[in-house]
């Protein structure tokens, strides 16, 4: 492993005496958790904890129109949240800490299809979506809220949508990480369609692992499914960042995680 070097001076007895502090050389991949419309960073901040112990930089973070700025959730448009997203993409990715080659994205529902979007302006390595959700890329600077209004989601939600008619399928079209893709069995949000259309999208993705959460609803009401979701995420996360630090795909089982919060969305996603 490589090393760096740093002399410094150690106060002793009114003088100093000289030493040379040696330390890794090493960064640690960065994580970045983007929450689904209607929730909050509090919803991931248990799942950052656990791959933080991987020896990860994890930054969870309310987009606008939740949390702090509820008071813009009528009129934020997914320019503004996309906009979002990147900034909490810098910030994790300058840090001082992390490996700017290895940033993985973890996004649920409205912010996996922010996330998948995030992979054609920055650099991703490892890419996490749980029920991404899919919108028609017309109407892009409306309101977020008033898609539901303006577009025929739930038939457009219904049918296999090709990549080269969808923005955020483009961009999984091109992604050439890891995909992790966790579907809900009783989703009643985000049909298996949807799943269909991300994961045959993701054609050039050096791996792509696929899992259905039994029993589950979109939003992981009950703790069995929350711990579920959790012990997915966090082996799958393992399995990445021991197969980087290794430089092969070594795999390891994660420990079960705590408790965590529901993710269900006050409104649709």
């Amino acid at each position: 492993m490589a090393t760096r070097e740093d002399t410094l001076r150690i106060a002793v007895d009114g003088g100093n005496i000289a030493g040379t502090l040696v330390t890794p050389d090493t960064k640690l991949p960065g994580v970045l958790f983007v929450h689904g419309w209607g929730g909050s960073q509090e919803q991931y901040l248990a799942r950052a904890r656990e791959v933080a112990a991987l020896g990860c930089v994890c930054l969870t973070f309310d987009l606008r129109g939740h949390a702090g700025t509820l008071p813009q959730h009528e009129t934020v448009t997914r320019e503004n949240n996309l906009h979002d997203v990147l900034a909490a993409y810098d910030i994790l990715a300058g840090h001082r800490a992390v490996d700017p080659s290895s940033i993985a994205i973890v996004g649920s529902s409205y912010g996996g299809y922010l996330g998948a979007i995030l992979t054609s302006m920055r650099p991703v390595r490892w890419l996490a979506l749980r029920v991404p959700a899919l919108y028609m890329d017309n109407g892009w600077g409306l309101p977020k809220r008033q898609l539901h209004k303006e577009q025929d989601l739930a038939s457009y939600r219904r049918s296999l949508v090709q990549p080269e008619d969808n923005r955020a399928l483009r961009a999984c079209s091109e992604f050439k990480g890891d995909v992790l893709l966790v579907e809900s069995e009783h989703d009643a949000t985000i049909p298996h369609e949807v799943i269909c259309s991300y994961r045959d999208a993701c054609v050039k993705s050096r791996s792509l692992t696929y899992r259905v959460i039994d029993g589950a609803d979109h939003g992981l009401s009950e703790e069995r499914w929350q711990r579920s979701y959790t012990s997915l995420l966090v082996s799958w996360m393992t399995e990445m960042v021991l197969g980087a630090r290794q430089g092969s795909n070594a795999s390891q089982t994660a420990t079960m995680p705590g408790s965590t919060m529901p993710e269900a969305p006050p409104t649709p996603a």
